[in-house]
């Protein structure tokens, strides 16, 4: 338990650690100028503290974690389940949409958490040296593409790390906000749910955009569910309830006791805390904290997009495991360094962590409502909750998410625009390529074979049987393979052994070897196989074929002929698809990594047969 809680803290919850850094001050600066008098301190403190418990605590900590999908969390994951639960025609293909969106919004915050997080504590050095201030933008750069560059070496040497520092640092949060409770004990008086109400009630014109900034103190909520396949609910539960969320709660209040003496701090309440001796070493522990954070944050992104490729929802990129024990730990080197420009656009556009706070929210908010929207349904059908117990806890929660959506909507002139661009922009890519897909297996489905079909067919042949062993690949585990046909009708041959083989990835992290291979005589000399690979494996072809030696396959892996479909798509005179969207998928399908290294086939023994597919 105590080795996976603190490794937790690096992982998990280094996005809302750093929350302290600049929501607190942005609840102040985000409405414009709210001033710092006793009303409005009190009142914004009793929002972020009752938004942590209710999003948080709540809703993640104690509900959501407790829907695990074979050991795995994350959207995906809890998507996984409401499929699973659905009964309805048509509501998995609505399930998945959701997941698309979500998808398509957790890029966005992938983009925006790295800027604002290294933004917010660089910041510090203009409290420390004001005549610095120019050199925070240059830093943040540096820093940024130092933390891209590393990705292909992997986070496994440096993980052990995080933990100890991000509890250096969450220790740091509690002491610098308990010296200032000390000498102002009444800000406590704020955990009060009657503080954050009469705020609200009380302050109409600045409500909804103080909540916008008040958001800020949830993001990085999702990472609770989105990483229990790493540590398991239990270690999550007890890191959050008994140090990260004490240690968050003690800094905002402290921020708050500071402000209620000194209204002038609000410009910078964080760094303002500490004395001047530690102020040099808190802004080298805030920034080492916020690269943590950011770490989290793209591998998130990483794990997503193989996740992504798995559900056949984009194309399949290059994909390098970096670890052998941990899903997140992978590097996809076209989503690094497109995540990488956003980024360093993001922080050269907004150039401070105020601007860049407008743009924070939308997406996460979005995210966490689709969690929400999702949950009801697992909890329904799977759950066996009542109607009446869904729609209270579900919509109670739906209601506090959709003010803090409606709130972070009217930042949207402000910098909220460019999470909505991406995330509209993936999903009319994935949502393309998916369309794509849908109409290349229409045309496959129309003109291929079954087994029994072929084989019954293959007796009123004549064709020539040739020594050796041809293995065909299809995704279709009952149909033959094009390329077979293919071959067959160009070069009126046939190998002794033919091997049908698909490959299916399931979700668990691991297969054994015992399971890893599925092999049926069909006769006559052919064969099919299913290999099966967890999310985790790296897929190995030759390696599997080994394995079906086991199986009563005996063949040499080095002998034996990879015969690869290679169609080349063309658009058709007539297509349910639009011209341009044909275009983008023909685009997208050109940048598919081919199967021979994905599948780690040897170079020497791979035999592609091209194809002409109009869609």
């Amino acid at each position: 338990m105590a080795p996976l809680a603190i490794g937790a803290l690096g992982v998990v919850f280094g996005d809302i650690g750093t929350s302290p850094i600049y929501t607190f001050r942005e609840a102040f600066h985000g409405a414009g100028e709210v001033t710092a008098n006793p009303a409005h301190v009190f009142g914004i403190l009793s929002l972020i503290f009752w938004m942590v418990m209710i999003v948080v605590s709540f809703k993640y900590a104690l509900l959501i974690l407790r829907a695990d999908n074979q050991g795995q969390g994350g959207l995906l994951a809890l998507i996984g389940l409401a499929i699973r639960s659905a009964s309805k025609p048509g509501r998995r293909e609505k399930f998945l949409a959701l997941g698309i969106v979500g998808a398509a919004l957790f890029y966005g915050d992938g983009m925006i958490t790295p800027a604002i997080s290294i933004l917010s504590a660089v910041e510090g050095i203009e409290v420390a040296r004001p005549e610095m201030a120019q050199w925070v933008v240059p830093i943040t750069i540096a820093i940024v593409i130092g933390l891209f560059a590393v990705q292909s070496r992997g986070t496994g040497a440096v993980g052990a790390l995080f933990g100890p520092i991000v509890m250096v640092w969450f220790t740091t949060l509690g002491v610098l906000g308990l010296t200032q409770i000390l000498q102002h004990p009444q800000i406590l008086l704020a955990v009060s749910p009657h503080y954050a109400l009469s705020f609200l009630f009380h302050n109409i014109g600045i409500a909804f955009p103080v909540m916008g900034a008040v958001l800020l103190a949830v993001t990085g909520a999702e990472a609770l569910y989105a990483d229990l396949g790493h540590f398991g609910r239990k270690p999550i539960q007890v890191s959050w309830f008994f140090f990260v969320l004490p240690c968050l709660m003690l800094n905002y209040f402290g921020q708050g006791a500071l402000v209620l003496v000194r209204p002038d701090a609000v410009i910078n309440p964080f760094y303002l805390m500490a004395p001047d001796w530690f102020l040099y070493p808190l802004i080298g522990l805030a920034t080492a904290a916020t690269i943590i954070a950011s770490q989290a944050v793209i591998s998130g992104a990483f794990s997503l997009s193989w996740q992504a490729m798995r559900m056949g929802v984009c194309p399949r990129l290059l994909i390098t495991h970096t670890s052998a024990r941990h899903q997140g730990q992978i590097y996809v080197p076209q989503i690094n360094w497109l995540l990488m420009i956003c980024v360093l656009l993001l922080v050269i556009g907004f150039k401070s962590s105020s601007g860049l706070a407008n743009a924070y929210g939308i997406a996460v908010t979005g995210t966490m409502i689709i969690d929400t929207i999702i949950a009801f349904f697992v909890f329904r059908a799977l759950w066996k909750w009542s109607p009446a117990r869904s729609i209270l806890i579900c919509g109670f929660i739906l209601l506090v998410e959709a003010s803090l959506l409606s709130a972070s909507m009217l930042k949207v002139l402000d910098g909220g625009w460019f999470p909505l661009l991406i995330g509209a922009i993936i999903i009319f890519i994935l949502s393309t390529w998916m369309d794509g897909r849908g109409l290349l297996a229409k045309r496959h489905g129309a003109g291929s074979l079954t087994e029994e079909e072929f084989l019954g067919a293959l007796s009123e042949r004549h064709l020539s049987r040739v020594p050796g062993t041809g293995l065909f690949l299809t995704a279709q585990i009952d149909r033959v393979p094009f390329a077979l046909l293919h071959n067959m009708r160009h070069n009126r041959i046939l190998h002794e052994r033919v091997v049908m083989t698909t490959l299916i990835t399931e979700a668990r992290p691991f297969v054994p070897d015992a399971e890893r291979v599925q092999v049926k005589e069909l006769g006559r000399g052919f064969w099919r196989i299913i290999v099966r690979y967890g999310f985790a494996d790296e897929p190995n072809l030759p390696a599997a074929m080994r394995i079906a030696a086991k199986h009563g396959l005996d063949l040499d892996p080095e002998s034996v002929s990879y015969f690869i479909g290679r169609e080349r798509i063309v658009p058709r005179a007539k297509s349910a698809m639009s011209g341009w969207r044909r275009w983008l998928f023909i685009l997208l399908s050109d940048t598919e990594i081919s199967a021979s290294d994905y599948f780690r086939i040897p170079v020497g023994r791979i035999i592609e047969l091209g194809a002409r597919t109009e869609i």
